[in-house]
């Protein structure tokens, strides 16, 4: 079996990583030199590799995050220094994910929330969890098509086991008018059996008023605040500190 049959074999056995590296590692063999088992160990750690790689970037794509490229490492503490980062990095370290605990992150607009809910998303997704991400319109938007296609209690039964369910920007937007039990059901399906992180620009004493329900408001709160981590964010916010920076400029 010549080098092209020795590929063309590897991926039928669906070891792709090892194909696309084969050639490489065998002059590496060939110029170090490389004891065989040493060239196995190499091609076995590649396939590994690139199945990692994989399933990782899958797994992002299926989370659906608005902004990608927001992570811890390029959020500012700094600005505002209040912000309990302890809670940040804790939750980071996804201990409350298989506590199956909820957060909330609260505070004015600008201050910070979708970012550091979403790079919390990137790390549970590197630590082995599945995420799925969405903006509070949008999740009830896909509630309510589900019900049109016939496909709710299957997106029911989605949003009700992926171990991490970021909703975000409640309060941004006008939702619907079943808003108030749809949420209600989602977080009643979730409790205690996976993690909710909820942000919201609204103090949870405006959320009876916003949705138009204060018994189902309060059914939710009871359950995302059992096991709840609460992060307040801001005062200050970024849209403020981009305007200022504006006008100095």
């Amino acid at each position: 079996m010549n080098l092209a049959e020795l590929q063309r074999a590897l991926h039928q056995l669906r070891l792709g990583g090892m194909a696309a590296v084969l050639e490489t590692r065998l002059h590496q063999a060939q110029a170090e030199p490389m004891a065989p088992i040493d060239l196995i160990s190499c091609l076995v750690s590649d396939e590994l590799t690139r199945r990692s790689d994989r399933l990782l970037e899958r797994r992002r794509k299926q989370a659906g995050f608005r902004d990608t490229g927001k992570t811890l490492d390029n959020f500012d503490f700094t600005f505002n220094p209040k912000m309990n980062r302890s809670l940040v990095f804790d939750l980071a370290a996804c201990g409350f994910i298989a506590k199956r605990d909820d957060a909330l992150f609260l505070g004015p607009g600008g201050t910070g929330k979708s970012h550091l809910a979403q790079a919390i998303g990137q790390a549970a997704i590197l630590q082995g969890y599945r995420v799925l991400y969405r903006e509070t319109h949008l999740l009830l938007e896909e509630l309510a098509e589900s019900v049109v296609e016939g496909t709710r209690k299957q997106y029911m039964d989605t949003l009700a086991t992926i171990p991490l369910l970021i909703i975000d920007d409640f309060g941004m937007r006008k939702l619907p008018l079943t808003a108030a039990e749809d949420l209600l059901e989602i977080v009643m399906r979730r409790y205690e059996r996976a993690s909710t992180l909820l942000t919201s620009n609204r103090p949870v004493e405006d959320w009876g008023k916003l949705l138009g329900d204060t018994a189902s408001v309060g059914s939710m709160l009871d359950r995302l605040l059992h096991h709840g981590h609460v992060l307040k964010c801001g005062p200050r916010s970024w849209r403020t500190k981009t305007t200022a920076a504006e006008e100095r400029a």
